[in-house]
């Protein structure tokens, strides 16, 4: 999660938060190896940049045994409101929505035994920045409602994870450091993610049917590198060279497939690489990259050809940390052209003109188009493994279990792995913080690698102090991270950052997934894993029986999920303090701690004693979600101008265009924040075929583009600009063609809100 405007945030911060809390918002903050396969060409054609690995098993006599598990996949929309309210990534109050490029959505995954009902989990990939601990609240309060037999699904074995998109709607998080760029809590934006976020559970509990599950992992060479390579190369020399890359190259892909007809239904992904390809300049709503790649893939998947109705795609995210999708590295934009500095991702001492190019940069579309590049390098290899698993893949089998409980890591003491006794400490941030990455640089003279004096004008400290000095055993306990912002002991109006933590783990067979709340590094999510795998190797998958070598534990690690709490960096990561070390919240012994109380209640998904025993639930996180403030305005009225309608023609498109050419149409519009249309569209392309109009695109299509303008405060009045980018290839058949317009407008008074249409004139496509 990209920062900047730290240093006015906290200028403000320093006149008074309680009384300044509207001023503060306007100003903001800154932003293992499982099993390896054997590669064989003849097996299946491969894309540049991807290597499909195949397993050794085969699945050809996989109908002639019982089904092994109950399955079901949902989906459901979450968009919640695209304009006016700010984005939830890059903390930067001025990136406030104006339109919509792409929907975005919740997708759940229910997994199941058939003989044990109780045994089962849900695993919920959402198009936003992270998890939440009120969004996840929200969603097991709604399970409840939802009748009796929902009511196996909870605390334990409900996981929720973010794509960590930088592109979605903000002002829906629990804590109040996110909340300030964002104007508060809005509760709308919050709504959709969490009814949507039921409604994809509810569709997959409906779906539920035996099937199998296979798992199988691929490497994509192209889709990410590593933004922190300074701090990765602290790490010990030794165990970097265990690994090829310095970061993970590996997609893992779980896919579900119906024991009834043989069709395939989903496929679940784990692939690390942050969600920043779009710019912090953008300010269209999107899944950014990972939302591209499940569209793509689902897309496909429902083509005449080989389709399959409901098939669905999540895209999780993985150990992201210091991941980027800037695949081309980090330049100077200040006219040099250079190589920004490696130590600390500065130009001439400035971070500011540090940025990270994608693989389209020079499009000057706030990163649309290297946005799209890089979800469609992870869905072609995720389309490429999933064709080799057709014939080959590895089998899961085994009970279904999960548990979770929440630790607090304000003080979390521990046995280290060196035998020492260590502990964690409230949360804090550091100055390196301030300085955002190369995908969003911060401000001021603030700069990544800072450790003990940051170096930083004084005047920053004085800040701090303002909002709370650390204590001198705070300040020991985090070295040598020299403290910014000491949020984990700020409640004032309340918690700024989570002390609670979310302790989740999932078990499908030989499968465990690490369910994490932060953001582990890559070097972080290898060693978590590692731990993982070699406990679980020494435990019994039933009273008689032990993990033979056909079956080792297979272990991915899904998250930001269930909340959010920032980093999670290796103690010589930590140590060089960069923007992940900085952003790592509870000390040094972070992952140690984190490491330490999963491996700790592993035995509990095992046949063990300590299975058969009660897991305590820990203290519970608080909920702000009736006391958050917000002040992000109501609509209070549209109006048409003079002599108009709504949904009239202001500017009509051309009679005719050519494949690779742009068609733009203006609309007569109204606040979207009237009606979300979750489960529909604002726009639409219709098709002329027989005589009736067909629907060809809308609002799930990447080239499809709504904008929203308001035109006038005073009278309400504003406009929808709706632009299809053609593609140049052949995809689209020539023909007749329209744009139509979906909008609601609330009126003077009464309030009353009213849908009404627009309609473009007809063009032809050559």
């Amino acid at each position: 999660m990209a920062r900047s405007h730290v240093a006015a945030a906290l200028a403000i911060a320093s006149l008074g938060l309680l009384i300044t809390f509207h001023l503060i918002s306007q100003f903001g903050l800154p932003d293992v190896g499982f099993f390896r396969f054997s590669y064989d060409s003849d097996d299946i054609t491969t894309t540049p940049g991807q290597i499909p690995l195949l397993p050794p098993t085969s699945q050809s006599a996989v109908f002639n045994h019982e089904p092994v598990y109950l399955l079901g996949v949902g989906k459901a929309d979450i968009t919640g409101p695209v304009v006016e309210i700010n984005m939830m990534g890059y903390a930067d109050p001025n990136q406030v929505g104006s339109g919509l490029r792409q929907r975005l959505y919740s997708r759940a995954f229910i997994v199941g035994t058939n003989d044990k009902p109780e045994e089962r989990i849900v695993y919920l990939v959402l198009d936003t920045q992270s998890g939440d601990t009120a969004v996840r609240y929200g969603i097991l309060e709604g399970l409840k409602e939802l009748g009796p037999e929902y009511g196996l699904y909870g605390k334990s074995n409900v996981a929720v994870t973010g794509t960590h998109s930088h592109s979605g709607p903000g002002a829906w998080l629990n804590y109040l450091l996110p909340q300030i760029t964002s104007k508060g809590f809005e509760r709308q934006s919050y709504q959709a993610i969490v009814d949507g976020a039921l409604l994809s559970i509810k569709r997959a509990h409906e779906s539920l049917a035996p099937g199998y599950l296979s798992i199988g992992e691929t490497e994509i060479h192209d889709a990410n590198i590593n933004r922190s390579p300074f701090a990765y190369l602290a790490n010990p020399e030794q165990e970097r060279r265990k690994y090829k890359h310095e970061v993970d190259k590996t997609m893992q892909m779980l896919k579900f497939q119906s024991a009834e007809d043989g069709k395939e239904r989903g496929v679940l992904t784990w692939f690390p690489v942050h969600g920043t390809s779009m710019l912090g300049n953008n300010t269209l709503i999107s899944g950014d990259n990972k939302g591209v790649a499940a569209v793509l893939f689902e897309k496909d998947m429902q083509s005449p050809v080989g389709g399959s109705d409901g098939f669905v795609a999540g895209f999780s995210q993985a150990n992201v940390g210091d991941t980027s999708p800037n695949v081309l590295g980090a330049y100077c934009e200040d006219g040099s052209g250079e190589k920004c500095s490696f130590e600390d991702s500065t130009c001439g001492g400035r971070t500011q003109p540090c940025h990270g190019r994608g693989p389209m940069f020079r499009e000057a579309d706030e990163g649309a188009s290297s946005c799209f590049e890089i979800g469609q390098r992870q869905y072609l290899g995720a389309k490429a493994l999933y064709l080799a698993m057709a014939t080959k893949g590895k089998l899961l089998s085994g009970p279904v279990r999960s548990l979770h409980t929440y630790r607090d890591f304000s003080n979390y003491t521990f046995q280290h792995p060196n035998g020492s006794i260590v502990s964690t400490c409230p949360a804090a941030l550091g100055y390196s913080f301030a300085a955002g990455t190369t995908d969003g640089p911060g401000a001021f003279d603030f700069k990544q690698n800072n450790t003990g004096s940051p170096g930083a004008n004084p005047l920053w400290s004085i800040v701090r102090n303002f909002l709370r000095e650390p204590s001198e055993s705070q300040k020991a306990c985090h070295y040598p991270k020299p403290i910014l912002l000491d949020v984990g002991e700020i409640e004032r109006p309340y918690l700024w950052t989570p002390n609670i933590v979310d302790i989740q783990i999932l078990r499908i067979g030989q499968l465990l997934i690490i369910v994490s709340p932060g953001e582990a590094t890559t070097m972080a999510g290898r060693r978590w894993k590692e731990e993982i795998a070699a406990s679980a190797s020494t435990l019994t998958l039933s009273p008689s029986t032990t993990y033979n070598e056909q079956d080792l534990p297979i272990v991915v690690l899904g998250g930001p999920a269930n909340s959010y709490t920032h980093y999670i960096a290796t103690e010589e990561e930590y140590g060089i303090q960069r923007y992940e070390g900085a952003s790592t919240l509870y000390g040094p012994h972070t992952l140690n701690a984190y490491i330490n109380a999963t491996t700790s209640l592993l035995p509990r998904l095992f046949s063990s004693p300590e299975s058969q025993l009660p897991l305590e639930p820990g203290p519970e996180p608080p909920i702000h979600t009736n006391i958050s403030y917000n002040f992000n305005l109501a609509v209070r009225f549209d109006r048409a101008p003079f002599f108009k309608h709504f949904g009239q023609v202001v500017t009509d498109v051309a009679p005719s265009y050519r494949r690779g050419e742009t068609v733009r149409v203006t609309f007569v519009g109204a606040n979207p924040r009237n009606n979300l249309l979750l489960e529909g569209t604002f726009v639409a392309v219709e098709h002329r075929k027989g005589g009736v109009w067909v629907t060809v695109r809308d609002d799930s299509d990447w080239d499809l583009v709504y904008r929203w303008r308001r035109t006038s405060t005073v009278l309400g009045t504003s406009e929808v600009e709706v632009s299809w980018e053609i593609g140049a290839g052949g995809e689209i058949p020539g023909g007749l063609y329209r744009v139509r317009y979906f909008g609601d407008q609330k009126s003077w008074g009464s309030g009353a809100v009213e849908a009404f249409e627009g309609v473009s004139g007809v063009f032809g496509i050559e």
